[in-house]
């Protein structure tokens, strides 16, 4: 899979940009500010309908424009698509497929697959746990699309019933029907997604060993285990995976709790509240590793996510945005011998001699608002 044309009008940065990309490598190189990062946030946008650097439309939308479009002509094997997608703050975004509607936005999800590394990645680590669980969902929905709807369920029904929490927060008289209601609902929509994040990582795990291997090898031999593991906010034995036990575990829990959630008018129970345990060796990444334990970590996190997308089908699109500056020498060489057999793998860069020579295939220089190849 790769990405044949981009363009777009009153994304970020640009009015309008149109540039023709090839399989292989590709380097936008450009000052910081430039717009280069913003060029390959489209292309993952596309894909995700998230952004890796913020959580909402309006930054995405140029400075006095209404709305920004994006269009990708997207290549799988002998197959191409037109995917096109209009973000309007404030209001609903509208996705097409060759031309043609789609009856929701998140209908485009995973028609275009990618996998970005980026700065921002060390917060998979180092961060808050909603981090990690964003990391999880994100690559749950590429995998098996249907899935951002489960997701979406559970966020709206989450919202109402906080709404309902909060309102009955230190009053005795409570429609305690209608919170069972919101109960079963929150317990239902969270148990498959509890379920599906459980088989996720496991289906994660061997090839997340195997990339810090490899990547942390660059620089200093690593044979210590890594291990992710899932923490949910009530007690579930290691092995469960059934989508019934975890949702009948889930009643009994908020049942347990609802005198607390009550009390403080928030939900305490559910996949929002859960963590993914990091460790390295019998140490939790997360306050004991090294700056270079945690790029090491970071990075395989996502190159594990390349590999197992790819497992599943086409290789998706690797985006790697800013990384190098971040990385030493040896950590850049076998990062570049890692990806460097990708069907394509777009590099953004400040500096053309940060980029290692296996990836210096085609190259824009970014500046100006113009993207020029070089």
């Amino acid at each position: 899979m790769h990405v044949s044309r981009l363009i777009l009008h009153d994304f970020r940065s640009y009015a309008s940009v149109e540039i023709d990309l090839d399989p292989g490598a590709t380097a936008f190189i450009g000052s910081n500010g430039q717009g280069k990062t913003n060029l390959v946030e489209a292309i993952d946008y596309l894909s995700r309908l998230d952004s890796h650097r913020v959580s909402g439309d309006t930054p995405l939308v140029r400075a006095g424009a209404e709305r920004a479009v994006v269009r990708a002509d997207v290549v799988r094997g002998d197959r191409k698509a037109l995917l096109e997608l209009e973000i309007t703050p404030g209001k609903s975004n509208r996705a097409r497929v060759n031309r043609g509607a789609l009856p929701r936005t998140r209908d485009i999800i995973g028609v275009l697959r990618t996998v970005m590394f980026s700065p921002e990645d060390l917060a998979l680590v180092k961060g808050d746990p909603s981090d990690r669980r964003r990391f999880l969902d994100s690559l749950l929905v590429l995998r098996t699309p249907r899935l951002a709807g489960v997701r979406a369920d559970y966020d709206r029904v989450l919202k109402q019933r906080n709404t309902l929490l909060k309102s009955a927060r230190g009053r005795r008289n409570v429609e305690i029907a209608t919170l069972d209601i919101w109960d079963e609902n929150l317990a239902r929509t969270g148990a498959e997604l509890v379920a599906n994040r459980l088989r996720l990582l496991d289906a994660l795990g061997p090839y997340l060993v195997e990339a810090y291997v490899r990547v942390a090898a660059a620089s200093a031999p690593d044979r210590r285990t890594i291990t992710a593991s899932y923490k949910p906010s009530l007690d579930l034995a290691p092995d469960i995976r059934d989508q019934a036990v975890i949702q009948e575990a889930l009643m009994d829990e908020i049942a347990r709790r609802r005198q607390d959630e009550m009390d403080r008018g928030i939900s305490l129970v559910g996949p929002h509240r859960d963590e993914v345990t990091l460790m390295i060796g019998d140490l939790p990444a997360k306050g004991y590793a090294s700056h270079g334990e945690s790029w090491s970590l970071a990075l395989a996190l996502r190159l594990a996510s390349f590999e197992l997308l790819r497992e599943d089908d086409d290789d998706p699109v690797l985006i790697l945005d800013d990384v190098f500056a971040e990385l030493d020498q040896g950590r850049r060489q076998q990062l570049a011998e890692l990806v460097g057999d990708a069907e394509q793998v777009l590099v953004t860069a400040a500096v053309a001699d940060d980029v290692p020579g296996a990836l210096k295939g085609h190259r824009f220089d970014v500046a100006g608002g113009e993207v020029v190849r070089a």
